[in-house]
């Protein structure tokens, strides 16, 4: 605890150290009312002629000592409705563009693009992203903590890109009610990025540290209007849907099952920073489902959030604590009864405050005789210093019973509930991050021994990487809607990285890492170590090269099965130790065909050896198809009961983007160690901006003999409608 405490006082003396002055200051963009029409088209009207150009961007990677080669030209203007953008991107004579797809939200790394990143506050903490990959493909998110982004986020707005024997423009139109802001303030911060994958080189308007990613709003520049941006009005949306579809359980041998429901969601602007979010009988059938794992772990395995409601401006809740110490876990909500209703108000209350408030309900599951449950959660956010805060989270669960209702045996807690406080640091510069949390939890007839406090710092530099964390768990500690898979133990996580840029023109950078885990018992006996040195190779190209060896020793404080299989357990109280060694090869993106292949080899548990080899293999026929390969295979050799058994997971994906609107994707996953095979394909169009019919097509499978499981089929249509 000393420790702990010790940690938080280095912070905050950091940070009232911390530069007060904003970098990139003298970085301005004056953005004027459009003197004529603009059509959005991908071309270069009259109107942009009297629009400032930013121009002469810098380098980030593949190092950040110089001008860009590439050359960027962008321009802003707006009317009483909105934001329009031009983004001018220079390439050479008959450059061929590099996109994975046309998917939306695409993966940065692998599509030649363009990004503006806005910071309507000013406060450099959170803010809005929107983009485009060379073939038009839309990108839009919310930024958070600094310039992390939730590409969950999806709105109305509108774009086009169009491609030319020496460049690729994009032209963009944002409303005013898309976004949040408040109301007088006339700088906002501002940021253009561009990735050009041919010439492996990523660039910034104003200048960004290597070590940080282009949308750090630590670095941003200054959007300066020539009059605040006009009020965005009554802002309200309604997004109805209608369904309908049906399934099947082939084992049960139970009658077909069919649906047909109708649900509504609503976004109310109730400041022009602050929205309520409301959803009646919500359904995230469209969905893709869970990537599956081989599973050698000990512990429950995190599996992240993929419906919209629940991540969508969702930070507050999500991020608060670290990994595998959540006190909201989302996934914990509907995912057993259906939810009846839900609602989020969530926003900016002025520059320094920030709030959100959930409120959800799931109906009685009738099979399992669950009843009722009411969650609520609430968190509030004050910004101090420089760019860090103080958050407060509060989490419950009640389960709500008739007169005559009583729970099952599982459910005898009628109740819990978390509260938790938690201080963010990021220096003004990013240069040193970091975070202190405290957390209790409440349940009935459970007392002490049910604390969390946990604290990590970390410093970033262009050649250094240095970072600490410890964790403390009580061992009554409880988060019904949290995800904490291990209680009662001690954890010390240092790690430091150095890396040696190269004169070589064709290598970027060497790394060496070391980094260390150990898990203690609350009366500081040692339970598990892991130590890890490894070496990574950057080329100029951006292919990587990774080489480490490890350590690990554990002690068993449960019987466990090592490979979750076979139901043989080793007993509590056994000590393990063994050495691995492992690699990392990962292609350069310029490629069509692109790999990431790792590997592991090394001793396991009771004297054993485990070989793991992963694949991820990708083709593509930009920007229209694209083929994905992903396989593991685990080879686990153990004395007798377990013998020799031998796990694969084959996972090949399909997408095809006939447009940046019409999507189709299929995939297939095979797990012998589940005994599983899954199907799930998914046909998107997206018909008006942010309004979409989908219809989705699941099966399940016993691999041998192939036999059917369960499937289904729905069909899922819904409109966003301005009032």
């Amino acid at each position: 605890m000393k420790k702990i405490l010790a940690l938080l006082l280095l912070a905050l003396a950091i940070n009232n150290l911390a530069f007060p002055q904003r970098k990139n200051e003298e970085y301005k963009y004056f953005i004027k009312q459009k003197s004529a029409p603009i059509q959005i088209d991908g071309t270069v009207d009259a109107a942009w002629s009297t629009a400032q150009t930013a121009t002469d961007f810098n380098m980030v990677l593949p190092m950040d000592t110089s001008k860009a080669h590439v050359r960027t030209e962008v321009k802003m203007a707006y009317d009483s409705t909105g934001i329009y953008l031009l983004a001018i991107n220079y390439i050479d004579p008959g450059q061929k563009f590099m996109v994975e797809s046309l998917k939306r939200d695409f993966s940065f790394g692998k599509n030649d693009n363009f990004l503006l990143f806005m910071d309507p506050f000013n406060d450099q903490t959170n803010g809005f992203t929107f983009g485009s990959n060379a073939a038009g493909a839309q990108w839009d998110g919310l930024l958070y903590e600094g310039g992390k982004a939730d590409l969950n986020w999806d709105n109305k707005w509108n774009s086009a890109s169009r491609y030319y024997e020496d460049k690729w423009i994009w032209e963009a139109f944002i409303p005013f009610k898309t976004i949040r802001y408040k109301n007088g303030i006339n700088t906002w911060g501002i940021q253009f990025s561009r990735l050009d994958i041919s010439k492996a080189e990523k660039s910034s308007w104003a200048p960004v540290p290597r070590q940080f990613p282009t949308a750090s709003l630590a670095y941003t520049g200054i959007l300066v209007w020539d009059q605040p941006p006009p009020n965005a009005g009554q802002n309200i949306s309604l997004i109805p849907y209608v369904l309908t579809g049906g399934s099947k359980n082939y084992v049960a041998n139970t009658a077909t099952k069919f649906r047909n429901d109708v649900g509504l969601d609503a976004k109310i602007a109730v400041t022009s920073s602050l929205n309520l979010d409301l959803s009646i009988h919500p359904d995230f059938s469209q969905v893709e489902v869970d990537r599956q794992v081989t599973n050698l772990d000990r512990f429950e395995l995190f599996f992240p959030e993929r419906r919209q409601f629940f991540i969508e401006n969702g930070d507050q809740f999500n991020n608060f604590g670290y990994g595998t110490l959540r006190p909201f876990f989302s996934r914990r909500i509907g995912l057993t009864a259906p939810i009846q209703y839900g609602a989020r108000l969530s926003g900016k209350l002025n520059k320094n405050w920030r709030m959100g408030f959930m409120n959800i309900q799931t109906d009685r599951n009738t099979v399992t005789l669950t009843p009722v449950q009411n969650y609520t959660a609430f968190a509030i956010q004050r910004k101090v210093f420089a760019r860090s805060n103080i958050g407060l989270l509060f989490v419950n669960r009640d389960q709500i019973l008739n007169k005559d209702e009583k729970a099952p045996s599982y459910l005898n807690n009628p109740f819990n509930r978390n509260i938790g406080l938690e201080y963010n640091l990021a220096s003004s510069n990013n240069l040193w991050t970091g975070k202190y949390m405290v957390l209790k939890s409440f349940s009935k007839n459970v007392s002490g021994d049910d604390f969390i406090h946990a604290g990590n710092i970390q410093y970033s530099s262009k050649n250094w990487l240095i970072s600490y964390q410890q964790e403390s768990v009580g061992k009554q500690f409880t988060a019904d809607v949290g995800y904490v898979p291990r209680k009662d133990y001690f954890k010390i996580n240092p790690s430091i990285s150095r890396i040696f840029f190269s004169k070589n023109p064709k290598i970027t950078s060497h790394t060496i890492k070391f980094m260390n885990f150990d898990f203690f018992t609350r009366k500081l006996k040692l339970t598990d170590a892991t130590s890890v040195l490894a070496y990574t190779l950057t080329m100029r190209n951006q292919a990587t090269y990774t080489l480490w060896t490890a350590y690990d020793y554990i002690k068993l404080l449960q019987p466990f099965d090592p490979t979750n299989y076979t139901k043989d357990t080793l007993a509590r109280g056994t000590k393990h130790n063994w050495n691995s060694v492992g690699f990392e090869l990962a292609s350069k993106p310029q490629q069509l065909f692109t790999y990431l292949v790792s590997g592991r080899f090394g001793g396991y548990y009771f004297n054993g050896n485990r070989t793991f080899i992963s694949a991820d293999l990708g083709y593509r026929l930009q920007p229209y198809f694209s083929l994905t390969m992903s396989t593991s295979f685990n080879n686990i050799a153990l004395p007798a009961p377990w013998n020799t058994n031998t796990f694969w997971l084959i996972g090949p994906r399909i997408d095809v983007t006939f447009t940046n609107k019409l999507f189709f994707t299929t995939f297939l996953q095979y797990n012998n160690q589940q005994n599983n095979i899954n199907v799930n394909t998914r046909f998107q169009w997206r018909y008006k901006p942010a309004s979409d019919l989908f219809l989705v097509y699941t099966d399940n499978y016993f691999p041998a003999p192939f036999n059917v499981k369960n499937r289904a089929l729905v069909l899922k249509f819904n409109y966003w409608w301005n009032l």
